[in-house]
């Protein structure tokens, strides 16, 4: 049986989320490109997150150690299609924080396409 994606798609891992963290493919739409970017904070794949971060935000480096992610709920997206240059992404991720306490973080995250690539920009979070 195939792996579930972390993304919560229904889809397997390895036809969903998988081959945009291995640089197989691009992500299509903003959407995508948060959901394999939720994966990747799963998986702690710093590299991922760090390269699909718009170089005019992106940090240094990333602290991925203290969350367990539990979930992801997609709540809407405004643009962020093909032909767009920007979108924006809500949704609600779910998590075990470092004393196992549950816990949540509701965001609403801008991207921007260049050159055929989506990039997560910033969020406002809640």
């Amino acid at each position: 049986m195939a792996l579930a994606c972390p993304c919560g798609s229904g889809v397997p891992y390895s036809e969903c989320c998988r081959p945009l963290l291995r640089g197989e493919r691009e992500a299509a739409s903003a959407s995508a490109l948060m959901r394999s970017r939720y994966t990747a904070y799963v998986r702690r794949d710093e590299g991922y997150l760090l390269r699909t971060w718009h170089p005019s935000t992106r940090p240094p480096s990333l602290d991925l150690e203290d969350v367990q992610w539990r979930g992801l709920d997609l709540h809407g997206a405004t643009a962020g299609g093909e032909d767009d240059s920007t979108g924006t992404v809500t949704f609600t991720a779910l998590f075990d924080d470092d004393s196992g306490a549950p816990g949540s973080m509701h965001e609403s995250s801008r991207f921007v396409s260049e050159a055929g690539r989506w990039y997560y920009v910033d969020g406002d979070v809640r």
